[in-house]
């Protein structure tokens, strides 16, 4: 059956990311040559990915996405800004969609059927459905090329995190893992092989652009900042997952409260906390215990444009010691 247009999620972001097969390989045989990720335990059940430019960030997404072999994933995305002022800022909730696909590359990507059954048996008041809000959304999208690229079969459970505080990620992510776990036994899924659960996030957004000096705007402060943003990804995303490194990266997230920044800007303020307490529930009653592993770190003002030309992508924004973004990508296992 052929779907119809108004059926079919468009592209957001035509610059930062590759939309064609033909761009992707050429993009991929460049980041395999420069790849100096060591190997890593298998299968990967969770990961943390940016969604920055690819340009920026191809090396940081490549060492996670080659080694995903799972059918299926669920994307826990960002509610930028730009989302929440256009779709009157909602808070304490998820959002969900009603595509039946997703651009991918050359093609659709399918929705899995998980979204449909998490619509039916989750809390009405944990979650509302916006097509408005997952078309102006990049967060999620930016992971589908990689995907799709790995996976020409993959399907996908877009969901979007809305702001709330610590104690209302706790509520509505029991509720989701508790159904999420039984579409896992219903369907007889292994994490890993048949499931994967992706968190995109990119970490400090620093520079007088965006409001945020709090080392100053030298050569220092940028050391600062990106000293800041590695500590707490090896304190507090890496090794054993537990509820408590959770709990206190987000107080350091959010400062005085969580609508606030404190002395950093990430935007995965909410899609990492919700989706790994979510994820860490999921494998709590499966029985199966997560490890966190860096696979790799870097911001835009150290590592620069990568050089793949004539490929059909560029970059959406600058970067300078005014203007910089930090990024990384975790493997859980």
């Amino acid at each position: 059956m052929s779907l119809h247009a108004n059926d079919i999620r468009p592209v957001r972001d035509d610059i930062g990311y590759c939309w064609t097969m033909d761009c992707m390989k050429k993009f991929i045989t460049y980041l395999e040559s420069h790849d100096q990720t060591k190997e890593i335990p298998l299968p990967i059940i969770a990961g943390i990915t940016p969604h920055d430019d690819f340009l920026y960030a191809g090396t940081i997404y490549y060492p996670l996405y080659k080694n995903i072999k799972a059918k299926e994933a669920v994307i826990f995305g960002v509610t930028h800004k730009t989302v929440r002022d256009a779709i009157n800022d909602p808070q304490n909730i998820l959002i969900l969609d009603e595509f039946t696909a997703w651009k991918g590359l050359n093609g659709t990507i399918t929705v899995s059927p998980l979204r449909e059954y998490i619509k039916s048996h989750l809390n009405k008041s944990d979650f509302m459905v916006s097509n408005k809000a997952h078309e102006l959304e990049h967060s999620i999208e930016g992971q589908l090329p990689f995907l799709h690229y790995f996976n020409q079969n993959i399907r996908i459970t877009p969901i979007m995190v809305t702001g709330m505080p610590f104690e209302k990620m706790e509520e509505i992510s029991t509720r989701l893992a508790e159904v999420i776990t039984a579409y896992i036994h219903e369907n007889n899924l292994k994490p890993g092989k048949d499931i994967v659960f992706l968190f995109s996030a990119d970490a400090n957004h620093y520079g007088k652009d965006f409001n945020n000096t709090p080392f100053g705007e030298d050569e220092k402060a940028h050391e600062k900042g990106i000293n800041q943003d590695l500590n707490w990804v090896k304190s507090y995303l890496t090794g054993k997952v537990d509820n408590e490194k959770i709990r206190i990266l987000t107080t350091k997230l959010w400062g005085a409260t969580y609508r606030d920044y404190g002395s950093t800007y990430w935007c995965g303020k909410y899609s990492i906390p919700f989706g790994m307490l979510t994820t860490m529930k999921i494998m709590h009653s499966l029985n199966i215990p997560l490890q966190g592993t860096l696979l790799q770190f870097g911001d835009t003002y150290s590592g620069g444009v990568l050089p793949v030309t004539k490929c059909g992508i560029g970059t959406t924004a600058p970067f300078s010691l005014k203007h910089w973004v930090s990024f990384f990508s975790v493997a859980y296992h």
